[in-house]
């Protein structure tokens, strides 16, 4: 796998760490050479377009907003912006705005290169589909950026169009997601009325393993599959040995691609919807069971 299609996959941003579990670490080094992806801070890595951003936010004497906010703090995101998203002061009047999705932010403070990690995880928690917004949460609450108190107290004072959303993305946001894969995954269940928790440990022959997504009344668990990008026999062993050490404890494992749960939400709550009726015998789960756009 290339480095660029490997920091795709993982939202646009990733540690060094991250990309070396995915691809050689020569390979690595050749995109950086070839400026395929471009190094954000010591140990993180991003696609180029995170520059493009950041020169269109200054030729606007703006800062970056959103989805370019995110990246900008170094958290992966589900869909990167086809374009810089810009916040500019309430009162300006920008007479060039091709090339960007621009916001109208009061009290922003220009000196930024982007807005503050709360502003941003607010204000796409508020604009955002909920599954991008939940992403973009839980990647602020995993890098210590956030705080989940901090973004429940600011969720709690949110007024106006949207503030329905940011309570909602601030009551689900979890820090546990390991990156949008999961985070997605979860929004779907989410939306499905299911309970679900992140990386909940399961105890098996003596052994703590975290499942990436657990309903432990249920005993269901959710796996965000990507075996596509582990090579290596032993890997390949150990998610073996993982999926029959669950299901001979009595746990039902569903596993999903990132193409499903990126591209065929559908069939997620499709095969959700028949796990939780016929499996479990739970018929009232389908008036739950589908997502809201």
């Amino acid at each position: 796998m290339r480095a660029v299609s490997a920091l795709e996959r993982l939202g646009g941003v990733a540690s060094v760490g991250q990309l070396l579990d995915l691809v050689p670490r020569h390979e690595v080094v050749r995109a950086v050479s070839a400026r395929e992806i471009t190094r954000l801070t010591r140990g993180r890595y991003g696609l180029p377009d995170s520059d493009r951003a950041r020169t269109v936010a200054a030729r606007m004497s703006g800062v970056l907003a959103l989805r370019s906010a995110a990246i900008e703090h170094c958290w992966p995101v589900k869909v990167r912006p086809p374009v810089p998203e810009v916040a500019v002061p309430r009162n300006r009047k920008v007479t060039r705005r091709k090339g960007a999705r621009l916001v109208w932010v009061k009290g922003l403070d220009t000196s930024l290169r982007a807005t503050p990690p709360l502003e941003t995880v607010l204000a796409c928690a508020r604009s955002l589909p909920f599954d991008e917004a939940l992403t973009i949460a839980d990647a602020a609450l995993r890098s210590g950026m956030v705080t989940r108190r901090e973004l429940v107290e600011a969720a709690d004072l949110a007024q106006g169009a949207g503030a329905a959303r940011v309570r909602k993305v601030a009551r689900h946001a979890d820090g546990r997601a390991a990156n949008p894969f999961e985070s997605v995954l979860r929004a779907i269940t989410i939306e499905a009325g299911l309970h679900f928790e992140a990386q909940r440990a399961v105890e098996v022959t003596g052994m703590n393993l975290h499942p990436d997504l657990v309903d432990l009344a249920a005993r269901v668990i959710l796996e965000a599959d990507s075996w596509e990008f582990h090579a290596g026999r032993g890997a390949h062993l150990r998610d073996c040995w993982r999926y029959n050490e669950f299901v001979a404890e009595g746990w039902l494992v569903l596993r999903f691609t990132w193409w499903h749960v990126m591209e065929q939400p559908d069939y997620v709550l499709d095969v959700l919807s028949r796990v939780y009726q016929r499996s479990l015998g739970r018929a009232e789960v389908r008036h739950h069971l589908s997502r809201s756009a």
